[in-house]
Formats: structure tokens, sequence, C-alpha cells
């Protein structure tokens, strides 16, 4: 299999081609192809692979009883998604991982990984070829999880306002001073956006009308642009 993708990757960064290519074999890496609209993960489900997304996007997101949908992510190229789950591989999921568009993904079964260090039994000379990649691994793992932990702080910041306008501009706050510039794109369209902030579309555009018309923002389709400061409309809060 060819490994190119992963010798680019956040989860190996560190480490020699040779030390990828060992991981690779170690963590049996599978190549998957899915359609727009295919289920990946569904709820409910165990995994001991994480996955890594090498074309197109995949969407994490929660579905109730009611048939309620909220998206908690979007993950692109270069984006992992399922850490969490594939160390707690007997954790059931308890969200839905739907593709986006065609994507491929590259998996790596890390549960094997986590049940070789609980054994602290194994051959010298098994530990000594890990220990080659495995620290570096553990390391990059630890802060993809934690750059995951801050978006979905992230995301209870952006719902936790009662009103549709503080949503909005409390999301687009964070965008603009994530990617630091007040013009930027944003990877959702208007119904993954409302879904994202727990909103009804169309009271989300309307707002976002309103807020056009009063001068505060200007967008067209995932485009936006923030004219005036927070503060200019904190009264309509």
């Amino acid at each position: 299999m060819d490994n190119q993708p992963l010798y680019h990757s956040k989860l190996f960064r560190g480490m020699s081609t040779q030390e990828v290519d060992a991981a690779a074999q170690a963590l049996h890496v599978r190549r998957h192809t899915f359609e727009k609209g295919e289920m990946i993960l569904r709820a409910g489900d165990t995994t001991d692979r994480l996955f890594l997304v090498s074309a197109g996007s995949v969407t994490i997101e929660n579905t109730d009883v009611w048939g309620n949908r909220s998206i908690l992510n979007i993950v692109g190229a270069g984006g992992f998604f399922a850490e969490t789950y594939a160390v707690l591989s007997h954790e059931p999921l308890l969200v839905d991982v739907v593709a986006s568009e065609r994507c491929e993904l590259i998996s790596l079964r890390i549960g094997v990984l986590v049940g070789e260090m609980k054994q602290r039994d194994a051959a010298a000379s098994r530990t000594a070829q890990a220990a080659s990649w495995v620290g570096a691994f553990i390391y990059n793992l630890l802060e993809i999880t934690a750059h995951k932990n801050l978006a979905l702080s992230d995301r209870a910041f952006h719902t936790a306002p009662k009103t549709a306008r503080a949503r909005i501009m409390a999301y687009l706050n964070s965008v603009a001073l994530t990617q630091h510039n007040r013009t930027f794109n944003i990877p959702f369209d208007r119904q993954q956006m409302a879904d994202y902030l727990n909103l009804d579309r169309t009271a989300l555009s309307k707002e976002l009308g309103r807020m056009r018309h009063e001068g505060i923002i200007d967008f067209r389709k995932n485009h936006f642009e923030l004219l005036t400061t927070a503060s200019t409309s904190a009264h309509r809060l």
C-alpha cells in the first residue's frame, strides 16, 4: 500500500519514512472510499480504528429520536475522526459520521497499539521495534485530541446564547479570531450552519439578512466579512 498520504500527516509528524511504514504495518492501515451521503460510522457502533480524511470531507452529526439533526463538526482533507472511540474501543459512538461528498479515508487500528501498551510482558525485540515510532505517534495523537476538545468547547460557546443573532455573532467572531482576518470562508452551507448553531434555517437566513442590512456583516454564500465590532450591536442580542 502507498503510504504517501501518511508521510505528510500530522499524526506522523517527526517520523522518518521508515518509521511511518513500520507504523502503518503495525496499525493495519486500510483505505476506504465513500460516496456523498453514505454512512461511514453510525451511532451505537464501536470501532478500534482512527480515520484520516485523505480527500473530500465528512460530517460529524447527531440525530435525536425525533429526527432533529445537529452538526458537531465537518472534517476535511488532512483531518481525523473517531480517535477517542478507537482508544475506548468498547464505547459505542454517540454520533453519526456521514460523507459530505465523495471522500477517501485511511483508517488505522490504534486499538492494537493501546492493547500492546498494556502488555508489559511483550517480547523485548517487539518493544524495541515499536519504540522507534510509538512515542512520537502518541504525542501527535494527544495534540490532535487536544485540538478536537477545543473545537467542541467552541461549539458550546457558539450555541449557548439564547438568540439567533448572538449565536451567529459568537460563531463568526470565533472564526475571525482563529483566521486573524475579518474576511473569511466558513465550511458550512446555510443548512449546515443552521444545524451547527441549533437554529431553524429560515430564522438563520432572516437574521443574516437583518445583520447585512444593518451593516454588521456582508456575505455571499459561505464567504463572510465582519463590518462592525460585536459591541456595536450588543443591544440587539
